[in-house]
């Protein structure tokens, strides 16, 4: 497994799960990490398992208003960055398409407006360093389309297509744009869910996924196999999804009435 050393690494979502596993491993790897979350007292916390590695800077990446004061805290820091790991994010299910406008635009704030926010922001300090890279937190859910995960779903489809768009924007430049896309990670989001949950793994073990990934210039980072090869098959043959996987896993009968 590659390693990445001697970097400074902006990472969001780095209160919990995958955000906080790889702001600790890449923290322990010599890299230089700055750590944010809307939870301060979670970031302290992190903070003191690696104090000479990890400065905590707490935002809502979803929210413009509180972002707008970012880029000067950035620059107390650091006068650049050499990667992004942007891993914040959220997820609700529509249950019954209940299509309520409210849950989704929070999801889409949190996992795609919350994008745009972290790249607008980094773009001038990762553009002083001479391997910029920037990756964001999809999700193999992108590659087919699941029950109840309308909104999730789609918010992590609309990154991809938007790391890609931002991939061929910028292929004249020395810019690195990484779309990672994890099966189920063991995270106190994932904690919630009512359903099996196959292939299952830690935040930990994903870390080392993307740090493996991200030193080996992918530009898509997939995990793990047993779970991505065959999603990328129904992907390729979705009639096949249609006809055999969903049925079994959908819990709609009828339609509302009301």
């Amino acid at each position: 497994m590659g390693e990445i050393r001697d970097k400074t690494v902006w990472v969001t979502g780095a209160s919990s799960g995958i955000g906080r596993a790889l702001a600790l491993r890449l923290a322990r790897h010599n890299n230089f990490v700055i750590a944010s979350a809307r939870r301060r007292e979670t970031l302290v916390e992190l903070q003191k398992c690696a104090p000479s590695r990890i400065q905590i800077l707490d935002c809502d990446v979803a929210d413009d208003n509180a972002m707008a004061a970012v880029p000067a805290r950035l620059n107390e820091f650091s006068d650049h960055l050499d990667m992004v790991i942007a891993c914040a994010g959220t997820c609700e299910y529509d249950n019954d398409l209940q299509l309520e406008s409210a849950m989704y635009r929070r999801v889409f704030d949190a996992n795609f407006f919350g994008v745009i926010n972290t790249l607008r922001i980094a773009l001038p300090l990762l553009s002083v360093s001479p391997a910029p890279i920037f990756a964001a937190l999809g999700s193999l859910s992108s590659v087919v389309p699941f029950p109840r995960a309308e909104a999730y779903g789609s918010s992590k489809a609309a990154l991809d297509y938007f790391l890609a768009s931002v991939r061929a924007d910028s292929c004249h430049t020395n810019l690195k744009v990484v779309c990672i896309r994890p099966g189920f990670v063991d995270t106190p989001l994932t904690a919630r869910n009512d359903f099996d949950m196959p292939f299952l793994i830690s935040p930990e073990r994903a870390a080392i996924y993307i740090e493996s990934g991200l030193s080996k210039g992918k530009s898509v980072i997939d995990f793990p196999r047993r779970l991505s090869w065959p999603l990328r098959f129904f992907g390729f043959f979705r009639f096949i999804w249609f006809r055999f996987c969903t049925p079994r896993i959908s819990r709609i009968r009828t339609l509302r009435k009301n």
